[in-house]
């Protein structure tokens, strides 16, 4: 059972575990080293995939200097937080803590799908939309129904972007709760449906069923756009060098990271009686939206549900509480 900040450091602290860093005990050390090393695996992975793809970053773009001063900011909010706000500094310093390693693991994941996509081939539509008719799932209906009412456009769009606010709730309560074997376990459960995602997804390119499936005037056009079918083929012809960090595309279509990461949130929620209905509700309206906004074939998300599914296992038992 973890207890609310007081104010009060826990006898016997010593430092936090990446920033300046791991600072609960024993286990939250242990758990601390695990994080790191699967970022240094993740850089080093997107390292040798980068050069294998020849792609590069510009160190010094206009698109990653936001991440070089968010850097720096969660930095002097750890390394601050509990002088300048001693009643609440650890939550506010954990809080920056965990936001900048789960920002670092989600970056280096979205630029590493760029790579992957240069050296894949095919695509794999056709058999991904045969499946979803075994199912008996119309994605045509399913877009013609969100393309015809303005309402279901607008909400679906607040829903499929929720992706980006829930682990940020998520990780204020690990740190308000001073929960860290519960934010550990989040961030490493994360970690793993990623690699899983990406693992697979050099098996099933593909460009989704919006730009498959939908032919003349469009409608609506969805948060995912038909990035795929323009952006895949550029990065396996090499007629794409760099990779600006402030245009990043979604690529992944199979498995659906959207539905990995909402069982994910719902999960991790699940302890909470304050957030698991709110989480819940949100997350469920996110896998209503990400057919059409993620243009993604039902089979996607089945096999994103998978991924979490496996994640959530490994990632408990890695991970044990103080």
């Amino acid at each position: 059972m973890s207890t609310r900040y007081s104010g009060a450091a826990p006898a016997g602290d010593t430092l936090p575990f990446d920033l300046a860093l791991g600072h609960a005990g024993r286990a939250s050390r242990g758990q601390g080293r695990l994080i790191l090393a699967l970022i240094a695996i993740s850089i080093a992975a997107l390292v040798v995939l980068m050069y294998a793809a020849q792609l590069v970053v510009d160190p010094f773009g206009a698109g990653t200097m936001p991440y070089y001063a968010a850097g720096v900011a969660a930095v002097a909010v750890v390394l601050s937080a509990e002088r300048i706000a001693p009643r609440y500094g650890r939550a506010i310093a954990d809080a920056a803590e965990y936001y900048a390693v789960f920002a670092v693991i989600t970056l280096v994941g979205a630029v590493i799908t760029y790579p992957l996509a240069a050296l894949t081939n095919g695509f794999h539509d056709a058999a991904l939309q045969r499946i979803d008719t075994a199912l008996g799932f119309d994605w045509l209906a399913w877009y013609r129904t969100v393309a015809a009412h303005p309402m279901l456009q607008r909400l679906g769009l607040v829903a499929y972007c929720s992706i980006f606010v829930t682990p940020a709730v998520l990780l204020g309560w690990f740190a308000w709760q001073n929960d860290r074997a519960g934010a550990h376990r989040f961030i490493i459960t994360f970690w793993l449906a990623a690699a899983i995602t990406l693992a697979l997804y050099m098996l099933m390119p593909a460009v989704g069923p919006f730009s498959y499936l939908w032919h003349g005037p469009i409608p609506y056009l969805p948060e995912s756009e038909m990035w795929q079918a323009g952006l895949i083929p550029a990065l396996r012809a090499h007629q794409v060098h760099v990779v600006d960090l402030s245009h990043l595309r979604g690529l992944v279509s199979a498995p659906s990271f959207h539905t990995a990461a909402a069982v994910l949130f719902i999960h991790a929620a699940w302890r909470s009686r304050d957030l698991r209905w709110p989480v819940l509700a949100l997350n469920l309206a996110m896998l209503l939206a990400t057919p059409v906004e993620g243009t993604h074939y039902l089979i996607d998300m089945i096999l994103g549900a998978a991924v979490a599914l496996a994640a959530i296992p490994i990632g408990g038992r890695l991970v044990r509480a103080d």
